[in-house]
């Protein structure tokens, strides 16, 4: 028998449920590995708490690695023992697992199962935002919210190497210090920084061809203030609350902006979008362009208490749970 963190109703941390699960075998298509590592991100909260509906019960997580134990009929490319790991779908917070054979990437020998598990998700995020959603290019400026964050600090190196120059808003000095390290060249402690006039004063009154903002509720409406005409405004996740309705006419009226609300679900749901930025990512992190440092570990059993932490903003960069 193994173990599972399981979600029986919708609330706060305390749904969080430790149990013994029976797995079973992979059946046509499938998987089963043996978790190593996974990963936390913010969108297991929303799972946790019903503003991304899943069906009860279930268990939560959306990246992970580990090695593969058994494969299901029609299942090729893998073997038993290959280390493997993945973004999607649900079911993370697991010693073991089944999964879909074509969400599976095959890690390389310099990628750790841990890094893997820190990276995944987070990593294929930024992907798709600086390479896919707004392609980024040498001498451009950008906004990333949450700039100490998992995502961010990968953003915030990987913009660098690309040659563009980076604004980063944060919660204090400390995160202001480690998003700095990272390749922010303008951290802004949003607590005590009004960061629309610190956007027009490092740009000169020019703005920013894009933001990236996975603030919500609490950023949404000042970041298009951030943006140049026709400017491309990403938002890609609600960790302040879901942004409020807007009319679309305030786009027009603050210079003919883009509104875009990508996810990474449908930017690799085909197997040769996966690959590609499963390539792309590993090879900036073997380059050392990007470093994927995890900051966190909590025991899986105590996924509780990493909910908490993350929700209370005590975290930064990666936080991964040990299995």
């Amino acid at each position: 028998m193994t173990h599972a963190i399981r979600v029986h109703e919708l609330g706060g941390p305390e749904v969080l449920k430790w149990e013994e699960i029976e797995v079973g075998e992979p059946g046509p298509g499938e998987v089963k590995i043996r978790q190593e590592a996974a990963g936390l991100n913010y969108i297991d909260v929303y799972h946790r708490t019903g503003l991304y509906p899943q069906p009860l019960p279930f268990t939560p997580g959306t990246e992970g690695a580990g090695v593969v134990e058994s494969i299901g009929p029609d299942v090729s490319g893998l073997s038993p023992g290959d280390r493997v790991a993945y973004a999607g779908p649900v079911g993370g917070y697991a010693e073991e697992r089944l999964i879909a054979a074509d969400r599976l990437i095959k890690l390389p020998h310099a990628i750790s199962s841990e890094q893997a598990a820190a990276m995944m998700l987070q990593g294929m995020t930024a992907h798709m935002l600086l390479r896919s959603v707004h392609r980024v290019q040498r001498g451009e400026t950008i906004l990333i919210h949450a700039a100490a964050g998992g995502v961010g600090l990968i953003v915030c190196q990987w913009a660098k190497a690309l040659g563009a120059t980076v604004i980063g808003t944060v919660g204090s000095d400390a995160k202001a210090e480690l998003a700095r390290a990272h390749g922010c060249d303008h951290p802004i402690v949003y607590t005590r920084q009004d960061f629309v006039a610190e956007v027009d004063r490092i740009t000169g009154g020019a703005k920013l061809p894009v933001v990236y903002d996975s603030v919500g509720k609490d950023t949404f409406l000042q970041s298009l203030d951030c943006l140049a005409p026709r400017g491309m405004m990403v938002t890609f996740g609600n960790s302040s609350g879901p942004v409020d309705p807007i009319e679309p006419g305030i786009l027009a009226q603050k210079g003919s902006l883009f509104l875009t609300r990508p996810t990474l679900f449908t930017y690799s749901a085909r197997r040769a979008d996966l690959e590609t930025a499963a390539r792309e990512l590993f090879e900036v992190v073997e380059s050392g362009k990007v470093k994927i440092e995890v900051k966190q570990r909590f025991a899986l059993k105590d996924a509780a208490e990493a909910h908490r932490a993350l929700e209370a903003r005590r975290t930064s960069g990666s936080t991964v749970f040990t299995i």
